[in-house]
């Protein structure tokens, strides 16, 4: 057995490059309005705290309507746009998928936390083929709260039974590593995407998912990041 018994992963930013399809869903709701429509690069920007916090922030920036019924209306838009085409342009991040796969080989059990509305997130992770290698997803409309609160990420780990076991979470993100410090769970940084810009020490950056699985002694619950 490796160095956990479970890993627990954020999806975006974390497994896949969605932005492309998220930034397509947005830029939808945007043009839809006569609104200018951006770049991928800055709607990225604003991922990681769920959908409407993903448009609120964005129009607020952008100097856009932001009250709660115009907000609300391009939600629902949005959701709708993204649920047409969930995975058109989504992406694994290098040796992702065959490091997950190795990881599932090796026996380690896998969850997914992730502020994706449940049902996409199902939905992409059928699509690319990976659905299996999960025992459990809480999407962020599927659990008592969403991330930063630790409440998603302890849904997680209530629905796999993971008490006692000896279990990590690996995101990308600041929202990653609030959640994991305040659920007093060891935190991993992937070096991908937005990961190189949370603050962690070096042996708490991942280069590969796969040296999760490395035999070694597992790291003491509440220390990470």
């Amino acid at each position: 057995m490796g160095r956990y018994e479970a890993l627990v992963f954020d999806l975006d930013g974390t497994l896949i490059d969605s932005a492309p399809d998220i930034a397509a869903s947005v830029n939808q709701v945007l043009e839809r309005r006569g609104w200018p429509v951006q770049s991928v690069a800055f709607v990225e920007k604003f991922i990681g705290f769920g959908p409407r916090r993903l448009l609120l922030d964005l129009f607020v920036e952008l100097g856009l309507p932001s009250d709660d019924a115009t907000v609300d209306e391009a939600v629902r838009e949005y959701l709708a746009n993204y649920a047409r085409s969930p995975a058109e342009r989504t992406l694994f991040y290098p040796h992702v998928r065959e490091d997950l796969e190795f990881l599932h080989r090796t026996g380690i059990r896998m969850g997914i936390c992730t502020n994706k509305p449940q049902d996409l997130s199902l939905k992409v992770l059928d699509i690319l083929g990976i659905a299996p290698l999960f025992e459990v997803v809480v999407g962020a409309d599927a659990a008592p709260a969403c991330k930063p609160d630790p409440a998603h990420l302890l849904a997680v780990s209530g629905r796999m039974g993971l008490d006692g076991l000896s279990w990590a979470y690996v995101g990308d993100t600041k929202v990653d590593q609030a959640t994991a410090q305040a659920a007093r769970v060891p935190f991993y940084a992937v070096s991908w995407g937005g990961g190189g810009e949370v603050a962690v020490a070096p042996e708490w950056r991942l280069d590969r998912l796969r040296d999760l699985g490395a035999n070694s002694e597992p790291v003491r619950v509440g220390q990470g990041g």
